[in-house]
């Protein structure tokens, strides 16, 4: 439910974006008759059953895979842990490029894959550890298999971890929380915020700024690197996750309309780090 909700809170694809998600369509033959410009973003679920091919794309003359038909939208895997190892390993390549290479004996051709990655994975096989209400039935071995079947690398490549506990029935229906809507203003004024930054960049969000690009836009201040060093020395993070992080806290900061990152924006960004 919460995974469904994700496309309602990103801004509309720009025109250029529009066209750019309209061509992989138009190459796969998804377009529907009548449709000649895609304006929303895409939302891909595919099966735990994929295969690689089907998640990268393949084929005599290869197509487009799943996460090009996600380029500029939503990859959601549900039930993460039980997608094959060589299905999430090949995830590596688009999600740290924002492109897929299929090499065929003829030559290769090349895809757009810039996409969220969405994933929704149980805590344990029975998916009851730690619930307040159910036991748990699994072993400690059980647990650690289950959770290996997730690669070191792919966890790194990861942003955001959270841990969402089950909701009583009673607060399903309660709404303080923030709407889609609300949360979309939010996200559209950030995006605006990031596409003055980077208009001379050819880059338009701030996950997808190189190194180099994260030392020009995100100074931080003593205090702030302070608590960011103490954290990769005690968490013995690797140089991916240290930008990783920096990157997140400017995207935090811009959500909460600040013109620095401050040392509770990084406070936050290291609380997600924490894979749960």
């Amino acid at each position: 439910m919460l995974a469904r909700a994700m496309p309602g809170i990103l801004p509309p694809l720009t025109p250029a974006e529009a066209l750019e998600v309209t061509r992989i369509y138009s190459v796969v033959g998804m377009l529907d008759p009548g449709e000649s410009l895609l304006r929303r973003r895409p939302f891909r679920s595919p099966h735990h059953g994929i295969s690689a091919a089907g998640i990268i794309g393949g084929g005599t003359n290869p197509l487009p895979g799943e996460v090009s038909l996600a380029h500029l939208g939503v990859l959601f895997l549900d039930e993460m842990a039980e997608f094959p190892r060589n299905v999430l390993e090949s995830l590596r390549q688009p999600m740290e490029d924002g492109v897929v290479s299929i090499v065929r004996v003829a030559g290769h051709v090349s895809y757009p894959a810039s996409f969220t990655l969405l994933a929704a994975v149980n805590p344990c096989p029975c998916g009851y550890l730690g619930h307040p209400k159910r036991e748990c039935k699994c072993t400690e071995k059980m647990i650690r298999k289950y959770r290996g079947r997730i690669s070191g690398p792919i966890l790194d490549r990861i942003d955001l971890h959270v841990r969402v506990p089950a909701v009583e029935v009673e607060k399903l229906s309660n709404t303080a929380s923030s709407t889609s809507v609300e949360l979309r203003k939010q996200v559209i004024a950030a995006r605006v915020i990031q596409d003055s930054r980077f208009t001379n960049e050819g880059i338009y969000t701030n996950s997808q700024m190189r190194n180099k690009q994260v030392k020009k836009y995100c100074k931080l201040d003593p205090e702030t690197e302070r608590l960011l060093r103490l954290a990769v020395e005690k968490y013995d993070l690797s140089a991916r996750s240290y930008f990783r992080l920096i990157k997140v806290a400017r995207t935090i900061a811009d959500l909460a309309d600040a013109a620095d990152i401050a040392v509770s924006h990084m406070a936050e960004a290291l609380q997600y780090r924490q894979i749960v």
